[in-house]
């Protein structure tokens, strides 16, 4: 019977998780309470075969609507990088000029779908072509750091950007780091290194702390002009760079294990928990180089509302920012760091509590603490597609630390992955729409692609989602055969690759105790000068999903 019952969850359509998981709720008590046999009913193989249905479900949205809509057409066999405007049907138009943002965030897709789908060739050669138009056309090779804006064949070109952006930069920094957990070309490694540099020289805050944004053309920071608009970014320090950072930092260190930037990435943590995130649990938006925020508060609300860009509360960055810091601290090595876990709760119970469509799901774009009024005040009951790829990542991860609390946030994960569909993916034309179409309808016909649009958002959601609802908890093999030699001061690693249930990320190498360096091949050359001792050396496999295989020993 518990087949038959099965088989019957199987066939409700794609629209009906939440009620498939409320109907679980019902029969899980029908059973406790002896109503309903247990052998007709297993409510933890209900519960099991529903998570499933939910990553296969995602799986081939993934594939099917997104990333083969998105490569190989994007990428641009003429000019190199890829193309970024696309018309609601994907097809090419417009200038097709290039912004760092949006090619690096195209090179780290490619390199994640190659990581997962490594038979389909395009998305390697995407990756690889994406970062040679990173090195080759967008570094600055006068002064250094990647250039903000270009025409489609890569010069630079005259925009509302600053010359040089801390956030686009960091962009390249994900993108890099991506590309070499993925291939193994050290160059892209290298080119990492340098632009960390370039960021510490010239953009980080010594005093003060983080980053400057806006930088000229030979890194000299921006200080914001006198008589600039209100709603003018320049000059500010901000919450966007600073998460991005972090998220880059994060990447970054994952395959470089430097001192430096593990400093600066707990550096970033500390801003983010300490001075970014307010006590209500929301992000400020910006803030003066010394960090003191940039507030609309006690101003008119006709103020407000005109220059609201600079100051409102945005759902989409809390619950996006509630992940990152749970990422950034996993890797750091603190795989269970109560005080972020909490931080991001209370962010993610602010936006829902106060962001969150109560009637068919999804959040809103922004709200605002107006001083006279009771509350927050909804400024846009829009619904753009990030925030809500963001959201079913986010919530899924509330979900499994906290599966019992009023919030609800399997619940909620239901029905936001139920109003994704419903309202944003397009089964006909692929991809999502740039915001929910029961708030936006006009969107059916906008722009698939443009600069600040691609697949980063939204193909990150599914990577995470299909790995918590699907996940893989086999570690690899032991890698075998271990192998050192000493050549004019460089100790060269071989061993034959480690086997998986599934598929192997890479290696981590550690001198002693310490994590000394990461590689997807299966041999790697380091620096006797970087070792504390070559007699100590060992490494352990990893996969995809994060497990490690124990410890190899060269000898």
């Amino acid at each position: 019977m518990t087949n038959y019952f099965i088989l019957y969850l199987n066939r409700i359509n794609r629209y009906d998780n939440l009620y498939l998981a409320r109907l679980y709720q019902w029969l899980r008590i029908l059973s406790i309470t002896g109503i309903l046999s247990v052998q007709l009913f297993n409510p933890n193989l209900a519960y099991a075969q529903g998570r499933l249905k939910i990553a296969s479900q995602m799986q081939a949205s993934m594939t099917d609507k997104l990333l083969k809509q998105w490569y190989p057409r994007s990428i641009d066999s003429v000019d190199g990088g890829f193309l970024s405007a696309f018309s609601y049907d994907f097809k090419p138009v417009g200038n097709q000029d290039k912004m760092i943002v949006t090619q690096a965030r195209h090179v780290w897709s490619n390199a994640k779908a190659a990581q997962l789908f490594p038979n389909v060739k395009y998305y390697a050669a995407g990756a690889r072509q994406g970062y040679l138009f990173l090195k080759n056309v967008l570094w600055d090779k006068q002064y250094g750091g990647f250039y903000t804006y270009t025409d489609r064949q890569g010069n630079v070109k005259k925009s509302n950007f600053a010359p040089k952006e801390a956030y686009g930069n960091s962009f390249a920094l994900y993108a890099m780091a991506a590309y070499y957990q993925q291939s193994g070309d050290t160059s892209a490694l290298n080119l990492a290194k340098q632009e960390f540099a370039w960021l510490e020289q010239h953009s980080h805050d010594p005093a003060n702390k983080g980053y400057f944004q806006h930088m000229e053309r030979d890194g000299t920071p921006i200080k914001r002009p006198a008589g600039m608009s209100a709603n003018a970014e320049l000059g500010y320090k901000d919450q966007n760079t600073s998460i991005h950072l972090l998220e880059a930092f994060t990447e970054l260190y994952q395959v470089w294990p430097d001192e430096l930037l593990k400093t600066r990435l707990q550096e970033m943590l500390t801003l983010l928990t300490n001075t970014i995130i307010n006590k209500k649990g929301y992000l400020q938006l910006f803030f003066q180089p010394d960090w003191t925020p940039v507030s609309l508060r006690d101003s008119s609300e006709i103020a407000i509302n005109k220059y609201k860009s600079i100051d409102h509360v945005s759902f989409g960055h809390d619950v996006e920012t509630a992940y990152l810091m749970l990422e950034a601290s996993h890797v750091l090595g603190v795989k269970n760091n109560t005080a972020i876990l909490q931080l991001g709760k209370r962010m993610v119970d602010h936006a829902l509590d106060n962001g969150w469509d109560n009637q068919v799901g999804g959040f809103y774009d922004e709200g605002f603490y107006y001083k006279d009024k009771p509350g927050i005040s909804i400024l846009a009951d829009t619904k753009n597609w990030w925030a809500q790829a963001e959201g079913l990542n986010t919530l899924l991860i509330m979900s499994h630390y906290y599966p019992n609390d009023q919030h609800k946030y399997y619940d909620k994960f239901l029905k936001l992955w139920s109003y994704v569909q419903t309202y944003l993916i397009d089964e006909e034309h692929g991809d999502w729409y740039q915001g929910g179409l029961d708030k936006q309808p006009q969107y059916k016909m906008a722009l698939k692609g443009q600069i600040w649009k691609g697949t980063y958002h939204t193909l990150r959601a599914f990577i995470n989602c299909r790995a918590q609802l699907n996940p893989d908890k086999t570690s690899p093999t032991i890698p075998t055969n271990l192998k050192r030699k000493t050549v004019q001061g460089v100790v060269v690693l071989s061993w034959n690759k480690a086997t998986d249930n599934n598929k192997i990320l890479g290696y981590n190498i550690y001198n002693g105790t310490k994590r000394v360096a990461f590689t997807p091949l299966s041999q790697i050359e380091i620096k006797v000068s970087d070792l504390r001792s070559i007699s100590n050396l060992s490494l352990d496999a990893v996969d995809l999903q994060g497990n490690r295989s124990a410890r190899g020993r060269f000898k």
